[in-house]
């Protein structure tokens, strides 16, 4: 089991090492600035009817669509960033979650844009001016209230016992973080090949949220292997119901998601506070 655990190690670290580089990070902020602008040259050549019929079908003509697909791609960075902190501490990956939500959020609010007319004109409904600020001030909560989570988590960490049995759960969640990785990357590529062939294709980010929430319940159990106390697993199992709630916000309708994501992280504040100013504090 231990060769297991080292191959799983071995194989995680240089993905983990490659990914985190500052110099990827650079190469994708620069190819997220090309696709931002060849998406309005393309929009911009189909409304002047340049673009060949078969890319003019799937090309709007709208500019403000260029604008999701960059908000789109920048989640997908930081999914797959996600992916990768998942080894580490139960509350480290649901904050990760949350920063994903609130880049949710704001990308939910420019994706009102849409059915404003160019340039913008606000004539008859005003139900998209609502949303945008809603989303926009939902965004905002969740992002002041995330420092609040990260402020409030202990600068010690528990005492995971053995350093053997912390190289072995650290291992078996890297095990789990790859094959999330490949489910991802299958997710994804067959969500592309459906869009670009016009086909029926998935709300791609509220499939993997659902993913996550087995995925949070596995590390649940596995975490329960080597830390079997009642009170780390009520606190693993409280940050995996917190994954749940931000499920639930994103299949909610408009404004019902805010009001869950909000909710989703008071509750994980509530559980953190209960966690180590109750239960971690000696009498």
């Amino acid at each position: 089991m231990d060769f297991l655990f080292e191959r799983i190690t071995y194989l995680f670290d240089p993905l983990h090492h490659f990914w985190e580089h500052e110099r990827m990070h650079r190469r994708f902020a620069l190819g997220l600035i090309v696709v931002f602008l060849g998406a309005l040259a393309g929009i911009e050549l189909n409304r002047q009817g340049l673009m060949p019929a078969t890319l003019a079908a799937v090309t709007p003509t709208n500019h403000f669509h260029a604008v999701n697909l960059a908000f789109t791609l920048v989640l997908v960075l930081e999914v797959i960033s996600l992916i990768f902190t998942l080894p580490c501490s139960f509350s480290k990956s649901v904050g990760k979650q949350f920063e994903i939500l609130s880049l949710i959020l704001l990308r939910d609010a420019f994706k009102e844009l849409s059915y404003f007319s160019e340039p913008i004109t606000i004539d008859g409904s005003l139900t998209p001016v609502y949303h945008i600020l809603g989303y926009g001030f939902g965004a905002l909560a969740v992002f002041a209230l995330l420092g609040v989570y990260y402020r409030i988590q202990p600068a010690k960490k528990q005492d995971m016992g053995v350093p053997h049995d912390l190289f072995r759960f650290v291992a078996a969640k890297k095990g789990i973080a790859l094959l999330i990785l490949g489910v991802f990357v299958v997710l994804g590529l067959n969500n592309l090949y459906n869009m670009v062939a016009g086909l029926p294709h998935i709300d791609f980010f509220p499939v993997f949220y659902t993913l996550l929430i087995f995925t949070d319940i596995l590390v649940v159990l596995v975490s329960q292997c080597f830390r079997p106390s009642f009170h780390a697993v009520f606190r693993n199992s409280g940050y995996a119901l917190s994954t749940l709630f931000i499920r639930l916000a994103l299949a909610a309708p408009p404004m019902y998601d805010v009001a869950l994501g909000i909710a989703a992280i008071v509750f994980s504040i509530a559980l953190t506070l209960a966690w180590t100013r109750v239960f971690t504090t000696k009498p």
